[in-house]
């Protein structure tokens, strides 16, 4: 098998760097709007963008119809659910502390695979899990283990996050079909579209409607721009483009870089502490996903 090119590694790189920086971005705009108008605007950006390419590289077909449901599944999953998760958990969980948790989700693509397609686990991605659960433990609780299962440390929203890394492996397990059966950017196109739709919904039924896009700062367009353009449109391309050229064990590791970038840019972005108890729990939680994926 011929060495890939140098392109596919940027791409990888340039995607762990932007979703990396998507937590902060979010935190960012959560001060301006809600978590409502945050998911309608990034998805309509990254509909669009995905849409272009997959006209652009001719990909364009219309799913039969008994995909429409899996797809509308997928988007409720992957976007709707997801985000709605997310942005309302950063709410009150520090965009550190999210990438760590976030960063547990093979743990749960593992435990899920073994759950529902009997893969096996074996001792070694046993002793993984367990790792990865005391991490996160770890920088939820900020050391204190005692406290938190007091109710006096960790907050709704890490919670909220913890429960969007277990979505996002539930969501994984379920593509995997459509994946084989689809160029990755389309089938992204029609999921990040129904899921914008679900989006549409909440917000024009039970959220602000377009009240709040006019109190948007310069600050807080420039969020939203780069969680639209560069979150939900360049890196997912970028991302699925590298897949097909690198095995996806390789890209698992890549995935490892994105908390680092947050916690380097969340203390100067946002003003965030980054104490010593999270990287060490970070550490522990991406030895654990090591020993999880380790063939």
């Amino acid at each position: 098998m011929p060495k890939p090119k140098p392109l596919p590694y940027l791409e990888v790189i340039f995607t762990v760097i932007v979703w990396g920086a998507t937590f902060i971005a979010t935190k960012i705009a959560l001060q301006e709007v809600s978590p409502a108008t945050i998911v309608w605007l990034r998805f309509a950006m990254g509909v669009v963008i995905l849409g272009v390419t997959v006209l652009a590289r001719k990909q364009f077909a219309v799913p039969e119809k008994s995909e429409w449901l899996y797809f509308a599944l997928l988007g409720f999953l992957g976007v709707t659910f997801h985000q709605w998760l997310q942005a309302n958990g950063l709410k009150t969980a520090q965009a550190t502390t999210t990438a760590w948790i976030v960063a547990s989700t093979p743990v749960f693509i593992a435990i899920l695979g073994w759950l529902v397609l009997g893969e096996k686990l074996g001792w070694l991605r046993v002793g993984g899990i367990a790792l990865a659960a005391f991490g996160v433990l770890l920088i939820v609780s900020n050391g204190n283990f005692a406290a938190l299962f007091a109710g006096q440390e960790g907050t709704i929203g890490d919670m909220l996050i913890f429960i969007s890394a277990i979505n996002w492996a539930v969501y994984t397990i379920l593509s995997r079909r459509e994946l084989a059966r689809h160029p990755a950017a389309r089938m992204m196109f029609y999921v990040m579209l129904l899921g914008w739709l679900f989006t549409t919904i909440w917000i024009f039924g039970f959220g602000p409607g377009i009240s709040e896009i006019p109190v948007l700062t310069l600050k807080g367009w420039s969020a939203i721009l780069m969680l639209g353009i560069f979150g939900s449109g360049l890196a997912y391309i970028a991302w699925y483009d590298a897949l097909q050229v690198i095995p996806a064990s390789q890209l698992g590791v890549f995935l490892n870089i994105e908390p680092l970038v947050t916690a380097m840019l969340a203390p100067v972005m946002i003003g965030e502490t980054v104490t010593v108890i999270s990287l060490v729990g970070g550490a522990v939680i991406i030895f654990g996903v090591w020993l999880v994926n380790k063939k």
